[in-house]
């Protein structure tokens, strides 16, 4: 008898606290509907770590007892992922064959199933169609994206899978950019706000479950990133020395260029950022005893670097995963039940791979697509206990600054779209990812060559909950400014993350504000040279103030929105109306002010 029926909702036994003790909500409208409906396709788009693995097994188990299947095929991105899958199956009472190669060979009557990878039935998807047609088959596709990566995948799995009784589909991430059509799934016509174009089509879900629904359900955790900037050098192929500041606007050369700069193991951005991960890490380890660190980096000569440079930071030695193969799959394994600090990865832990106590993530890598972003934040945002939180330090590159801003956003995949990519400085999804899979970076995958001279980094800001926190401009690595967010407490409510941050953003800018009346009144009394040096004592710039207003007041709206639904761009106009004066960015910084107390008494009149 299958124990199925039986499962927590999500593997390991790592409910999350305020959730039903068997099912959670969305898996229970899940299994209703297809109950209901009994399709032979159904899409399921869940964020990670919602339990996608736990509802799977529940169809599975459910169409086995009732006998409208008599074998069920698992397709996987990744040879780990048939083993995590195939750990499951056996613990739901359905013993899953994870060393299936479909070259002819039976599996054995131990087993009422088999796991495999899209690219093993891509080799030979004629001998996995001849198994699906003598059983009566349901195929779980897990990251049915995947499909998508090559037309040739895609082509073999309707070859090899079109014979199924039932095809159960998964993902957890965006669909892909381009425009070859998913197996087995839906598309109706675009007429959304942000349609492709004339033509176009969108994918359809038959059941969602995204991140912000789960965030407010307690199944996932709020995550803060932490953005660094910071002055990059470098020497071109034509023996020009370039600076240029990471996250200030550049041409997509140059922004390729300062982003490699930066990650660069011999220049300073790197141990700075790393030192300031293993300093938050060990903060979230006072309330978290063993959460885990993770650094995703480009290839693995980096992460090798990378590794190397923790061990003398943290004094331990962090795990080495290089390469999707057994000995790797161990090792990720062996640290997901260990209490080990730091974990260093190139790309197999991008997705899928389930350590539930990952709590502080780096993002190392130049690829910066929004599937690849979403599947390496997806491994910090599966919550075990309440008010678990997550910090993923990044880049301030604007590509990735705009992604972490929008990781509410539920997007579907558009065929027919008109490119959006603009003047994004990384190349189109398909590109980076085959040049990821290379091991190479973007910029090798473009021709550029040059010569990393140095770098250094600087902290930037906190984007949380498409908001910006931070202080006057850049501040120095080590900072009490930075302190102030480095040091947020491990365990808190989304709502107390949002709060904490605004507090302390406010009290700096109120402490700077005080500074600047206190030197205003001072220089009234001393000649004009004596001013001027009190000024530049103070530390803080007119453009300092005003970048510093302008993102507390940006911060402010961001949670308006989130309140009240309103669009930022409908909030500012009724502040200048209210206010008077011009648009934000050409606001000075009295006005900048009377807009925030104003929207602030928004708030507590609400």
């Amino acid at each position: 008898m299958h124990q199925a029926a039986h499962l927590p909702p999500a593997y390991p036994d790592r409910a999350a606290w305020g959730t039903a003790p068997r099912l959670r909500a969305w898996q229970s409208d899940a299994l209703a509907a297809y109950g209901g409906a009994q399709p032979r396709d159904f899409l399921t788009v869940a964020t990670p770590g919602a339990g996608k693995t736990t509802f799977a097994l529940r169809v599975a188990a459910d169409l086995l007892a009732r006998r409208i299947v008599e074998r069920v095929t698992v397709v996987t991105p990744t040879e780990h992922l048939k083993t995590q899958w195939a750990d499951a199956a056996q613990r739901a009472g359905m013993p899953l064959d994870p060393a299936f190669g479909g070259s002819g060979r039976r599996t054995g009557k131990d087993f009422i199933g088999v796991v495999l990878t899209y690219a093993g039935v891509a080799a030979n998807p004629l001998a996995h169609r001849v198994r699906t047609e003598r059983f009566r088959t349901l195929v779980v596709l897990d990251e049915i994206h995947h499909a998508g990566h090559a037309r040739s995948w895609g082509d073999a799995l309707r070859e090899a899978f079109e014979p199924a009784t039932r095809r159960l589909a998964l993902t957890g991430t965006p669909f892909r950019s381009d425009d070859s059509p998913i197996p087995f799934v839906s598309y109706v016509p675009d007429e959304g706000a942000e349609a492709g174009g004339p033509g176009s089509l969108r994918s359809v879900a038959d059941q969602g479950y995204g991140y912000a629904d789960a965030l407010r359900d307690g199944v996932v955790r709020p995550v803060l990133f932490l953005a660094y900037s910071g002055d990059t050098r470098w020497r071109t192929r034509a023996g020009d020395e370039v600076e240029a500041r990471l996250g200030e606007p550049l041409t997509k050369d140059l922004t390729a260029q300062a982003l490699r700069t930066a990650l660069d193991p011999a220049g300073s951005w790197v141990p700075a950022v790393l030192r300031a991960a293993d300093w938050r890490l060990s903060e979230v380890r006072q309330h978290v005893p063993d959460a885990g660190g993770l650094v995703i980096a480009t290839d693995q000569v980096h992460a090798r670097a990378y590794a190397k440079l923790l061990t003398n930071i943290s004094g331990e030695k962090p795990a080495l995963v290089l390469s999707d193969e057994k000995a790797a799959s161990r090792r990720i394994a062996d640290f997901a039940d260990s209490d080990a600090r730091w974990m260093v990865a190139v790309r197999m832990v991008s997705e899928g791979v389930d350590v539930p106590r990952l709590s502080v993530g780096v993002y190392a890598t130049t690829t910066a697509t929004p599937l690849f972003f979403a599947q390496v934040v997806g491994r910090f945002v599966r919550a075990r206990r309440r008010g678990e939180t997550a910090s993923v330090f990044v880049p301030s590159v604007p590509a990735l600054l705009r992604l972490a801003a929008a990781m509410e956003v539920e997007r579907d995949h558009v065929l027919g779209a008109r490119s959006t990519t603009g003047d994004d400085p990384f190349a189109a999804e398909q590109a980076l990812l085959a040049a990821a899979q290379q091991d190479r970076s973007v910029a090798d995958a473009e021709g550029l060559e040059y010569a990393a001279l140095g770098s250094d980094a600087r902290f930037d800001k906190v984007v949380y909950d498409g908001g910006d926190y931070g202080h006057a401009g850049e501040v120095a690595v080590g900072s009490d400014e930075e302190m102030d967010f480095l040091g947020i407490p491990g365990l808190l409510e989304p709502d107390q993350v949002a709060s904490l941050l605004r507090h302390r953003q406010s009290e700096r800018l109120a402490e700077q504000r005080r500074r600047g009346r206190a030197d205003t009144g001072h220089a009234a009394g001393v000649g004009s040279g004596q001013a001027h040096a009190t000024g530049a004592a103070a530390g803080v710039s007119t453009h300092q103030r005003l970048a510093t207003l302008r993102r507390e007041l940006n911060a402010l709206v961001a949670t308006w929105h989130h309140r009240t639904g309103e669009p930022h761009g409908v909030t500012h106009n009724r502040l200048r109306t209210s206010c008077g004066g011009p648009a934000a960015v050409e606001a000075t910084a009295d006005q900048l002010a009377e807009r925030i107390d104003a929207l602030r008494g928004w708030a507590a009149s609400r």
